[in-house]
């Protein structure tokens, strides 16, 4: 029984890694490989899925490591900051998107009960897909990413509870008991964790910190408490895991956890998709071709144009409506739990699930690619959006400075730029720091630094910012795409900047530098031609030492009270 359990599994594996290999060779995201793997996996194709149950429980670890490492990226401050916009555009899209796929379903000819599951169906997104294509995009800490996780997290409690009340045994308990039922266990959880956080979590972290080991395992004990304690009393294990890496972000071993963590993530979220492809149910659905085209256009175009819109009437830029409004062009996971509970008790026939399966495999894949692609997507289309925006100034401008003509321009306050600014000041010459991270920008304000929100990827930003009188730009992103885009605008313009990026690989320092770069720091190899620097300027002298000792103990102090740390690479604009 075990070795037909490994047998199993290692051929999943194996399968994974022959259709994902050849999905990376085409470019292709590589969560499409994976679901594609499962669909072969399953029943349809080679029916290799035979031990369902620990494929799912597989699945399951896969998708609390995915959350928890989610939530380690969401410091309570700073999603405070956007609950507001997450519960008006998650509430709003859910109602909107209900009453139109309604009257959709209804022209196609179905019963209210068959339209009433679709139209709801339709309007849940896979928060576990998301959170899996924006960390990969290093895009969680952007504005626009805490926005999507917090509507997507208001629309999972929402599926929830449609949930419950279906599930009933009356099959329809009142709303208003579950819901005041639901509110009071909530808070009483809620309470409780937040006083253990506050008076005991700082405390036990420091001592576990001592241990990387224990540190590891810590770290996995707290994410599977918090995940027994919400299954057990009925709530989503989902938002149990995302709430253990929220209460752990404040820590300032965050980065270290997030780091052990992700190999953990990245081979047990193979089996949720594995899980999920292999789990569609295709059946004759000819008579329905023409309903699953318009639905799937009406999730991979109408859910984005109501968040947009939403956004746009609560003042917010276009682009983030743009981005954030991806985020929800697909159906999710809890879709199809809610048909197939629909069919199980009886309410809606096996065609009806069916279909929402093609059309949640078919929005899967077509979102997926839009939102890897968002940022090459978006100056294409970009002057049909500004119906979306709202003249005056934007919530999420975060705009402080007064001029326009700079000598310096710095793209990422991170690590690399922090040390940076301390050079850049010594010049004293006019300099504005550009960053993603809307809560850096409003520290970097209060401490009287020009400063302005935006993505380095955004073209329209670029094309603000006047490139031609500038002396040096500096980028700290590592991502070898970007940096290319800014080499070439500032190339337009200016053929004498100095432009100083960053690259974590060899081969894409060398591409830099043929398009433009004057030079490109690579952070791995700073440290040993720091060192060589020092041996060479004081020798054998210890003094000397002892004094860049003091200094550089001095400065970690600084980085420690900014919670900087060294982790794997990571995306910064």
């Amino acid at each position: 029984m075990i070795e037909s359990v490994f047998i199993e599994l290692s051929i999943i594996i194996i399968l994974a890694v022959a259709v994902s290999g050849f999905m990376k060779l085409l470019k292709q995201p590589l969560i499409i490989g994976y679901i594609i793997t499962g669909v072969l996996a399953g029943p349809f194709f080679l029916d290799i899925v035979k031990s369902t149950d620990m494929v799912a429980t597989f699945s399951q670890f896969g998708i609390v490591f995915l959350l928890f490492i989610a939530g380690l990226s969401l410091n309570p401050r700073v999603m405070k900051s956007v609950g507001k916009v997450s519960l008006i555009t998650g509430v709003g899209q859910v109602l909107f998107t209900t009453l139109i796929g309604f009257s959709i379903a209804k022209f196609f000819g179905f019963s209210d009960i068959s339209a009433l599951y679709i139209s709801i169906a339709l309007t849940f997104s896979s928060t576990i897909i998301i959170v899996k294509l924006l960390s990969d995009k290093g895009d969680l800490q952007t504005l626009y990413g805490r926005i999507s996780v917090g509507f997507l997290l208001v629309q999972d409690v929402i599926a929830i509870l449609i949930l419950m009340i279906i599930s009933s045994p009356a099959g329809g308990l009142d709303i208003m008991t579950v819901t005041i039922e639901t509110v009071l266990i909530g808070v009483g959880i809620l309470s409780s964790i937040a006083l253990f956080s506050v008076f005991a979590l700082p405390r036990i972290m420091k001592a576990a910190a001592k241990s990387q080991e224990f540190l590891l395992l810590f770290s996995i004990g707290w994410l599977l408490l918090m995940t027994v304690v919400f299954g057990y009393l009925n709530f989503s294990i989902e938002i149990g895991a995302l709430l253990a890496g929220i209460l752990l972000s404040i820590s300032p071993y965050h980065y270290e956890i997030k780091l052990k963590m992700n190999v953990l993530r990245d081979f047990f979220i193979l089996f949720f998709f594995v899980l999920l492809g292999s789990q569609m149910i295709f059946m004759d659905i000819s008579e329905f071709l023409l309903p699953i085209v318009v639905f799937s256009a009406f999730i991979l175009v109408g859910n984005p144009l109501i968040v947009m819109t939403l956004m746009g009437l609560l003042k917010y830029t276009k682009r983030n409506g743009f981005l954030a409004g991806l985020t929800v062009a697909q159906i999710s996971e809890f879709s199809l739990i809610l048909v197939a509970l629909g069919v199980k008790i009886g309410h809606i026939s096996t065609e009806i699930l069916s279909m929402v399966t093609t059309i949640g495999l078919m929005t899967i894949l077509g979102s997926t690619y839009m939102i890897t692609h968002a940022n090459k997507l978006y100056p294409h289309i970009s002057k049909y959006l500004n119906i979306f925006e709202r003249r005056g100034r934007k919530v999420d401008e975060h705009v402080y400075h007064k001029g326009e003509d700079y000598h310096i321009l710095l793209f990422g306050f991170d690590r690399i730029g922090f040390s940076l600014l301390e050079s850049i000041k010594k010049f004293n010459k006019k300099f504005l720091i550009i960053d993603y991270d809307p809560e850096t920008i409003t520290n970097l304000a209060k401490e009287g630094y020009e400063c302005k929100y935006g993505d380095v990827n955004d073209i329209e930003l670029l094309n603000e910012l006047n490139f031609s009188k500038v002396k040096m730009v500096i980028s700290t992103v590592p991502d070898i795409e970007t940096n290319l885009l800014l080499i070439k605008r500032v190339r337009e313009t200016n053929k004498n900047a100095i432009i100083i990026v960053v690259s974590q690989q060899i081969e894409g320092a060398i591409k830099l530098y043929e398009s433009g770069a004057t030079y490109v720091l690579m952070p791995y190899f700073l440290g040993g031609e720091c060192a060589s620097t020092l041996i060479e300027k004081h020798g054998m002298k210890l003094k000397e030492f002892l004094k860049e000792k003091t200094m550089h103990m001095n400065h970690l102090k600084i980085r420690g009270k900014l919670k900087h740390e060294h982790p794997k690479a990571e995306k910064h604009r």
